[in-house]
């Protein structure tokens, strides 16, 4: 039975594309069978792993709503070990029509509960903001994966990320639980990036990775040639991070 786990923090710009990207590239590298699902509108995810989320016929989108099948929208072997389910900006609609339809929390579940022991893991990139979609991974992971950036206001809306978190525990996903934190963008010249670091650990009760990923300019570049980290440039700091994280991710089933 694979694992399901969301990647997910409702603040934008603190490395959760990049975290679910580059964590299920690694876990591929590592010969286990993954499946990535996008399911944010901007569709980076997707563009990160050479998919050209503009011309896919179907994506994540056509699958929510009923219009394709699983197999219809599955980018297969986008990678060796990784296949992909796109999104593209028509997901932004999703909200709206999804209004008035029962049960609407789990249709994503519903897919990936018949597919899931396929798959050693399957990997859900979240949208920024905690909505319809964001809820339909969580009621689909066992749990979720929150990155955090090494900045002042880190701790800024991780308590509403948590309170939503036990809030899909109570009404919709009683097994869902804190995969952990992971550190992003750490910059290890900077006293703030460590302060950071151990506000989190001393005032969280939450797993936290050993793993952290430095700010990287490798990282940075990756996405724009459609590769993940472990692919554009295998020896960099960025790749080693997060294939150490993958090994953790891994101890941990």
């Amino acid at each position: 039975m694979g694992r399901v786990i969301a990647i997910a923090n409702q603040k934008g710009g603190v490395g959760k594309t990049t975290t679910a990207t580059n964590l299920s590239a690694c876990l591929a590298e590592k010969g286990k069978k993954i499946l990535a699902i996008d399911v944010d509108p901007q569709g980076n995810m997707s563009s990160a792993l050479g998919i050209n989320k503009n011309s896919v016929e179907n994506t994540v989108y056509e699958l929510i709503l009923g219009e394709c099948t699983f197999e219809e929208c599955l980018q297969k072997d986008t990678i060796e070990n990784l296949s992909v389910i796109p999104s593209n900006v028509n997901l932004a609609g999703a909200e709206i029509e999804l209004i008035g339809i029962e049960d609407k929390e789990y249709i994503l579940k519903n897919h990936i509960d018949k597919i899931r022991d396929k798959y050693d893991f399957v990997i859900i990139d979240c949208p920024p903001s905690l909505n319809t979609l964001t809820v339909n991974a969580m009621t689909t992971a066992d749990t979720v994966l929150v990155p955090i950036q090494c900045e002042f206001f880190a701790l800024e809306g991780l308590s509403q990320l948590i309170h939503t978190i036990n809030l899909v525990r109570e009404r919709l996903n009683p097994n869902l639980e804190i995969e952990g934190v992971v550190f992003t963008m750490f910059d290890a010249r900077t006293n703030l990036s460590l302060q950071v670091v151990e506000n989190v650990k001393e005032n969280l009760q939450q797993t936290v990775y050993k793993s952290i990923i430095p700010r990287n300019v490798r990282l940075a570049e990756a996405p724009s040639h459609g590769k993940p980290i472990n692919l554009y440039d295998s020896k960099s700091a960025g790749a080693e991070a997060y294939r150490e994280l993958a090994e953790e991710v891994i101890e941990k089933k």
